[in-house]
């Protein structure tokens, strides 16, 4: 694909059909078409492995694909074949299924700082779920979450802090505190300004960059002492960082954890873990002298085929040693992306940052400020070399020749970065808007 030529009628039009009847165009806000650079947001196709195919044709290597979740490639033929073999079998029944017995104690067996795991749905169903236990836990309503982590559920508890705070009550966004990344005496203080007040300190134990030394042995610590419930969202860490999650890895247990994307490699099924005596608080089997929490409840949560689906991508990472693999790729990819832009001279400009499993990318302006303008230049260039990259999280379905690709496009791309800083203008290059942040108060 020639970098000036890049056109995607057939992309355009589905996207008008999308916001005609879907509000957004999309069913996350982060795959908006606000997120691609003007009339450069392709609507897929379909996809194999490593690579998706547009409606206008065109094959791309994909990174960060179902946002992080599809971390096997598409299609992989071990989930496939697990789910095939169920969906001819009934997906749902009035009463559980065998698989439902089976998924849980390859989970449990997965990650064994869990005692009790219930399925769902999606990501947001699970970290609730956990919330509204360490509520009922703890006898107390307020909420402590990291103000450094973008993201955590769809409920009001959490986007009620939001620039896009539409329609929750301000009686629920004043039941949560929040707590920097990394910084254990200002989470102290926060604890210690709402004395027996916070239910749960809930965070991702680590992001873009590593926990520092004993922070989240601080941090357990710290919800031993103020007898709070310590919540791990590992939604993104879980499998990425290891088998077990970042919890295995770094060897801190949490009360409560949240597990998804990587879990189902792009079926719907995510997972609330963690202590017996909280988990059993949503169950049958607890005191009959204390009020029952309705815990996870879901028609769909436990259909066999997605489960099927989790117990194959758990069966292949383990043992195609799959989180080494991506590491792997990542640390090859970054390294070639950063010696691309520093051969253009924009080192300083194209950033890549994080664990080698799950990389992003910043784009920065003459100022080294983060810029919207230059990260839409970046786009289109990588867009128009065959590359779809809103970050650059690898999946074990990439080969070298797709990190080598990638490689070449990211330089190509440079290289009009650079001329933008030199003109300190990126406008001339960007044909249109700039992609926009995903929270925002105003359409």
């Amino acid at each position: 694909m020639d970098t000036e030529v890049l056109d995607l009628p057939l992309s355009r039009t589905a996207n008008e059909r999308l916001h005609a009847m879907i509000p957004g165009g999309a069913h996350t806000y982060a795959k908006g078409d606000d997120q691609y650079p003007e009339n450069l947001a392709p609507v897929i196709s379909h996809g194999s492995g490593a690579h998706v195919w547009d409606v206008d044709g065109n094959r791309y290597i994909e990174y960060g694909s179902g946002l992080r979740s599809v971390s096997l490639g598409h299609a992989h033929p071990r989930v496939i074949e697990a789910v095939r073999r169920e969906l001819g079998r009934g997906s749902n029944f009035v009463r559980p299924s065998i698989l439902e017995v089976e998924a849980a104690e390859r989970f449990l067996a997965t990650v064994p700082t869990a005692e009790m795991v219930k399925f769902a749905k999606n990501g947001s169903d699970a970290t609730s779920a956990a919330v509204r236990l360490a509520r009922a836990a703890t006898g107390r309503s307020r909420v402590a979450l990291c103000s450094d982590h973008p993201f955590f559920s769809v409920d009001d508890w959490f986007i009620g802090t939001t620039p896009m705070s539409a329609g929750i009550p301000s009686t629920t966004t004043e039941l949560i505190a929040s707590f920097p990344y990394g910084d254990l005496a200002a989470t102290e203080e926060m604890l210690t300004r709402y004395p027996d007040e916070i239910a749960c300190l809930i965070l991702e134990p680590a992001t873009h960059t590593e926990p520092p030394p004993g922070y989240l042995a601080g941090l357990r610590e710290l919800a031993d002492r103020h007898g709070c419930v310590l919540i791990f969202d590992e939604m993104i860490t879980g499998f990425r960082w290891s088998e077990a999650g970042a919890q295995g890895l770094y060897g801190v247990v949490p009360d409560l954890s949240t597990f998804g994307k990587a879990l189902g490699n792009g079926f719907a099924v995510s997972a609330l873990a963690g202590r017996r005596d909280l988990m059993e608080r949503g169950g049958l089997r607890g005191s009959g002298a204390r009020d029952r929490v309705f815990l996870l409840s879901t028609t769909h949560g436990a259909e066999t085929h997605s489960l099927a689906a989790a117990m194959a991508v758990q069966t292949t990472y383990v043992e195609e040693g799959i989180t080494a693999r991506l590491h792997a790729l990542g640390e090859r990819l970054a390294a070639g992306v950063r010696d691309a832009a520093t051969a253009m001279g924009v080192g300083d400009h194209v950033v890549v940052r994080g664990r080698a499993s799950n990389l992003v990318f910043a784009t920065l302006d003459e100022n080294l400020r983060p810029s919207q303008q230059y990260r839409t230049l970046f786009l289109r260039r990588l867009l128009a070399g065959g590359v779809l990259a809103p970050s650059f999280v690898v999946s074990s379905a990439l080969d070298d020749e797709d990190i080598d690709r990638t490689v070449d496009v990211v330089a190509q791309a440079c290289a009009v970065y650079r001329k933008a800083l030199d003109a300190a203008d990126p406008n001339p290059w960007l044909a249109g808007r700039a992609v926009k942040p995903v929270f925002r108060r105003l359409a």
